[in-house]
This record gives C-alpha cells, sequence and structure tokens, in this order.
C-alpha cells in the first residue's frame, strides 16, 4: 500500500507555481483547507485561478489570497459574503467568472469522472450561456459545460489514512466530495490522520487511489460566516 503521508501543508503545496488553476473545497467557511490556504498566503504564489464556491471572508479563506493579490480569477457560485472581492471584482482587479453552483459542482464531478462535458438547462437564456453550444432534449434547451480542469485539487476532510481514504463529516463534505480526484493532483489535509485498516470500509467516501498527497491539519478555526443567536428572555 502506498503512503501518501507528507509532513505538513508547505510540504503539501510543493510544485504549485504561478499561473496555474486550483480547486478548493468548501462551502462558506465550512471545510475548507485551512492550513492549506495559509500555506499558499506563505508561498507567494501568484496570478492563481481559483476554483471554489466562494472567496471566504476579507481575513480568512481565500479572503487571504485576495487581499495579497495572489488570485487572478475566481470561478465561484457566490461571493456575498467578501468586501474585498467585491471591490476587486467591480474595479476590474480580478477577473470573475460566476457559475450556477449546481454547474459548478457537477463541472467538478465531471472532471472526477474523466467526463469532458455535459449538457444542462441551467443558465440558459442568461449571460451564462453566452458563447456556449445549445441543443434542445425532449424540447428544453441545453448549454454545454465542460469539465473544469485543475492543476490541483485542495481538499479537507475529518478522516484520513495513509493511504488517502478520505471520510467527510456532516455538511464539510460540500464541494470536497467532487474535487477530491479532480485535479491532476489532490492533496487532502484531515483532522485526523490514522493507519490503514482503521477506518471503517463502509464509510469511507473517497478512496484513496484519489489522493495523492495527505497531511493531517492543526489548529482549525472552523469559523462560522453569520453566527446568529436567541436573544437572552
Amino acid at each position: 500500500m502506498i503512503d501518501k503521508r507528507v509532513k505538513n501543508a508547505a510540504e503539501a503545496i510543493e510544485g504549485i507555481k504561478d499561473g496555474m488553476t486550483l480547486m478548493l473545497g468548501g462551502f462558506g467557511l465550512c471545510g475548507i483547507p485551512e492550513n492549506s490556504i495559509n500555506a499558499l498566503v506563505d508561498s507567494d504564489v501568484k496570478d492563481l485561478t481559483c476554483i471554489s464556491n466562494n472567496a471566504g471572508v476579507d481575513d480568512f479563506g481565500l479572503g487571504l489570497l485576495l487581499h495579497k493579490r495572489q488570485i487572478k480569477k475566481m470561478i465561484s457560485s457566490y461571493v456575498g459574503e467578501n468586501a474585498e472581492f467585491e471591490r476587486q471584482m467591480l474595479s476590474g482587479e480580478l477577473d470573475v467568472e460566476l457559475t450556477p453552483q449546481g454547474t459548478l459542482a457537477e463541472k467538478c464531478r465531471a472532471a472526477q469522472a474523466g467526463i469532458p462535458a455535459f449538457y444542462t438547462p441551467a443558465g440558459f437564456g442568461t449571460e451564462v450561456a453566452e458563447g456556449k453550444e445549445v441543443k434542445d432534449f425532449k424540447g428544453k434547451p441545453h448549454i454545454l459545460e465542460h469539465a473544469y480542469e485543475a492543476d490541483y485539487s485542495i481538499v479537507k476532510a475529518w478522516k484520513g489514512d495513509h493511504a488517502g481514504n478520505l471520510i467527510f463529516k456532516g455538511s464539510a463534505r460540500n464541494f470536497n466530495h467532487p474535487m477530491a480526484g479532480a485535479g491532476k493532483i489532490t492533496i487532502a489535509e484531515v483532522e485526523e490522520l490514522v493507519e490503514p485498516g482503521e477506518l471503517d470500509p463502509n464509510q469511507i467516501h473517497i478512496p484513496g487511489i484519489m489522493i495523492q498527497r495527505i497531511f493531517q491539519g492543526e489548529k482549525f478555526e472552523k469559523r462560522i460566516e453569520q453566527r446568529t443567536v436567541r436573544k437572552k428572555d
């Protein structure tokens, strides 16, 4: 069995260079690869194209890369919680490709499965469909979407073993699941790294064959974007 462990996030991101395209798992701030993002910030790599559901918040997640102008283009479905993202987009400093959330997920899953393209009705009649092939299925127009092509995919899981088998926890499964194995190289950071055989095979969400590097992260903040609490009586 191949041991895919690396020491830390810094070693995991070795090989990521200026101008590359990265997929990064997470939904809002739930299940984002915090350690890997921090390592990218420290590396000063630039001109990145980042595929992610969103761009984090101003001082956390991908927002940290935005503040250092390390991202050239964001491919996302939601941008509402990041003022710096909004500022860079409106000023023309950042190239932004907004994509329907389901299409974003499927373009990742298609890459994971080796499917080059697919048709979807989502986005027809909007700017999303501009310049794309349209075909009718059962009388309904569908647009042709191509699978993403990423150099690296970076995901975060709850548990993993040395061979790269992963288990996600709750809603942190989100975009991490379809992005695992969707890049040429997939990096997995996990909360708990265990010996092969310790994971219940029936509970594994992603098999190790889809992962090339794995490490145990530390000091996960697991922030909440919008904390809403009931007022005391």
